[in-house]
């Protein structure tokens, strides 16, 4: 049953039929890289080929009129079916026909010029979508003002977070009037605020357009704006139906965790666990940027905080609001120009899901390439390698490249990675936001683990609920500020009201429930 008012009709937009990819492992010709890696792991003999089919027998049809979502674990085919529906890979097998031109957002900023400002980028974008100059001289300021970017429109993309490209890239691809769009993953850095406002858009988008299909890990999203849902898992199709029924259904599958035998993070028992050791100390920290009309930006200013040994904090706001500038100052890859940061401890960082890995290389190489970057010793990966690739739950793929992962497969390598070697102090950024939700069940529970050996944990997230489970202080933060610090559950309600969004929830839960 539809979750919206989208009049969808029976016209086959899309007709699936039979679809099965096909790959063998161990071979990888372009790969060359990967003999420097394996002189240092030295790990065995390679393995001989195996067949792999990550998507068999997928048969589905696509409705006129209607938002489509795809939902599934990690590495399930999600990736790999959208880009048979665009056209980036070719099935082996069965029949794919579209009827209408697709425009694909794949994941955040894919496509963009990190040198060329947002605006330029729009045309560079539309351009390589095959849109005429006059058309996107015809949406440019509506694009600009949907993005809310504001002055960054006319700035360097180096300078964007995850979420301010999440932003531009979604309004390029929802204004250029597209038949099909697809979006995988692309949402998933923005903030509450855009994400709703991203959701009126589509379903105005789909009365003018052919369908739009949504690749997602968020649940509660995928019941509230699609018509339907694809259950994709191991490559094949499980449930199509109503959204309400298939979650369900998924939920279902998903393997019940052990019960932990004590809770750190409840609020009741934090506490105890705080220490008295300062770990990481701002003091008027200010980072500012020179913009290309030659005025200062300042992306952070006035941040005042400490962090003491023990604490898990979230750092919330809406994008473009300073957190990843933060982040990137805590590891040293900023320095202030303004004010001094003291950090006791060596940082690892999670910035965004795949940094740092290398794409021509496999999951293994990665391992041992991104330790190397970490100054983890060669021994202690050894030790710790079975441990990292069962955790990441991606062992039938650990020997393929990464180029051809999904970005929750990169999400959840890079987190096993970082984890599992054990930083002073690690600072995720959005690197979660691509976890399927058993995955970040794991994580959460490896978070709270770390408290025992880690000396601080740094989370930036938009996923609330995610932010008030598992830390134990948030640092809500806005134009490059601190508005508030303090207990999780207060900053994420504060933060949740001044976007209009605790009223809207409760009604919405109410809906749920009378339903």
């Amino acid at each position: 049953m539809a979750n919206n008012n989208n009049a969808t009709t029976e016209e086959k937009v899309i007709k699936a039929k039979n679809i099965g990819v096909f790959f063998q492992t161990g071979k990888q010709q372009d790969d060359y890289k990967s003999k420097v890696f394996r002189f240092f792991k030295n790990r065995g003999k390679v393995k001989k080929p195996q067949p792999v089919w990550p998507l068999k027998d997928i048969n589905f049809e696509g409705l006129q009129g209607e938002i489509l979502g795809i939902i599934g674990s990690n590495g399930a085919g999600k990736t790999t079916l959208s880009k048979i529906i665009t056209g980036i890979l070719r099935q082996d097998q069965g029949d794919m026909r579209v009827d209408g031109k697709v425009t694909a957002l794949f994941s955040f900023g894919m496509g963009f010029n990190k040198e060329l400002t947002g605006r330029e980028n729009v045309y560079l974008n539309g351009m390589m979508l095959g849109i005429d100059k006059d058309l996107i001289n015809q949406y440019i300021d509506d694009i600009h003002a949907f993005s809310d970017l504001g002055q960054f429109m006319d700035q360097p993309m180096k300078y964007y977070s995850s979420g301010m490209k999440a932003r531009l890239g979604f309004s390029v691809a929802a204004h250029l009037e597209p038949e099909i769009l697809i979006l995988d993953e692309a949402l998933n850095t923005g903030d509450a605020k855009f994400s709703q406002k991203a959701a009126k858009k589509m379903k105005e988008l789909v009365k003018r357009a052919k369908m739009v299909i949504i690749v997602t890990h968020s649940l509660p999203y995928a019941q509230r704006n699609c018509d339907r849902l694809i259950w994709v898992d191991g490559g094949v199709i499980r449930d199509d139906g109503g959204p309400k029924e298939v979650i369900e259904n998924y939920k279902a599958s998903l393997p019940a965790r052990p019960p932990r035998k004590k809770r750190l993070l409840q609020l009741d028992k934090t506490e105890s666990n705080i220490q008295e050791e300062t770990v990481v100390k701002a003091n008027n920290v200010g980072v500012s940027f020179q913009l290309k009309n030659k005025k200062n930006f300042w992306a952070l200013r006035h941040m005042d905080f400490e962090i003491r040994a023990g604490e898990v904090v979230g750092i919330i706001g809406h994008n473009g609001a300073g957190k990843s500038t933060l982040c990137k100052v805590l590891t040293k890859i900023y320095q202030p120009d303004e004010g001094k940061i003291g950090l006791n401890g060596e940082t690892s960082a999670l910035l965004g899901y795949g940094t740092g890995f290398n794409p021509q290389l496999t999951g293994t190489d990665n391992i041992y390439l991104n330790a190397m970057l970490l100054g983890i010793p060669k021994q202690r990966v050894d030790e710790k390698y079975d441990e990292i690739v069962e955790f990441s739950g991606i062992e039938d793929a650990i020997d393929k490249p990464v180029k051809e992962y999904s970005s929750g497969m990169k999400s959840r390598l890079g987190f096993s990675i970082a984890a599992t070697l054990k930083p002073d102090i690690f600072i995720i950024d959005e690197a979660l936001s691509t976890g399927d939700l058993a995955f970040q069940e794991k994580a959460s529970e490896r978070i709270q683990d770390m408290i025992e050996s880690a000396k601080a944990v740094i989370i930036v997230s938009h996923n609330m609920n995610f932010v008030e489970k598992v830390c134990t202080r948030a640092i809500w933060m806005e134009q490059g500020q601190i508005r508030f610090d303090g207990e999780a559950e207060e900053a994420v309600a504060k933060y949740r009201e001044s976007l209009g969004l605790n009223n809207e929830e409760k009604s919405v839960k109410k809906a749920h429930q009378q339903k």
